[in-house]
């Protein structure tokens, strides 16, 4: 089944009270205690109700969170660093409970804050997160750098199959081998075409900005959607006061009950 759009009224929120909501959320997920394992059910219940409310599918934005996992792993070595009550020894390597309670509070906490992240990108505009991070003094300059690696991301893929291509067709190999020497000469081969890459984009951006002085680029970007003259209404900080105000209960909750 296709997935539905984003409701209108979420759709329609002030992209300002989006971002805060946003990063409210995500700074009530990695604040949460780690002992305080049933928090993380709700926190997840949480994140699915707005995204019910958004006309999204939240098992598919479950799913797609998982990404999050492999980078979550770079937490692995607290299994054996964080002393505590021995659980289980691999290849002698004890694994603490408290260790394994610290990695398992990571993992969760990473899948969730993804969740929150894919949420804002589904249901605001890349220009209004743009123009809402304009309205809230962020550096202009930070900005501008945002927008511009957002926007040539696929400028940057299109290159990096180029090179791709390139590479398969200059190496001749038999269909039923792989193609190429040793690990270290395709280390050499990956290092060469990162490199041939960095200096593309590197110059592709002095063609950019070369072209933006010649249009009168100053230090600033013009946005379409100027949200700063835009009052915000009680409606609308009421509609995204209501995640906040369940973030603050499961809080308290986690620090009352589930972390004795």
């Amino acid at each position: 089944m296709p997935t539905p759009a984003p409701s209108i009224a979420l759709r329609q929120l002030d992209p300002r009270l989006k971002l805060i909501t946003a990063l409210l959320l995500i700074v009530g997920i990695v604040l949460t205690p780690d002992r305080a394992l049933p928090a993380y059910p709700l926190l997840w219940a949480l994140l699915a109700s707005i995204a019910v409310a958004a006309g999204l599918d939240a098992g598919k934005l479950a799913r797609r969170a998982v990404i999050a996992l492999p980078f979550a792993l770079a937490a692995i070595t607290l299994l054996f660093t964080i002393p505590g009550q021995p659980v289980i020894t691999i290849a002698g390597l004890t694994i603490s409970d408290a260790g394994l309670l610290r990695f398992l509070s990571i993992v969760l906490k990473s899948w969730l804050a993804l969740q929150v992240s894919l949420l804002l990108s589904l249901t605001t505009p890349f220009t209004e997160l743009l123009a809402a991070l304009t309205s809230l003094r962020l550096p202009s300059t930070l900005v501008l750098i945002i927008s511009f690696m957002y926007r040539y991301l696929t400028t940057l893929q299109e290159e990096a199959d180029r090179l791709l291509r390139a590479r398969a067709a200059r190496s001749a190999g038999l269909p039923d081998r792989r193609s190429g020497g040793s690990l270290r000469w395709r280390a050499q081969v990956a290092g060469g075409m990162v490199g041939n890459l960095f200096l593309r984009s590197y110059e592709g951006s002095e063609r950019v900005y070369a072209a933006m002085l010649s249009r009168g680029y100053q230090g600033q970007v013009r946005q379409f959607n100027d949200l700063a003259s835009s009052a915000l209404t009680g409606q609308a900080v009421l509609f995204a006061a209501v995640p906040i105000l369940v973030l603050i209960a499961i809080q308290v909750a986690a620090r009352l009950w589930w972390t004795r």
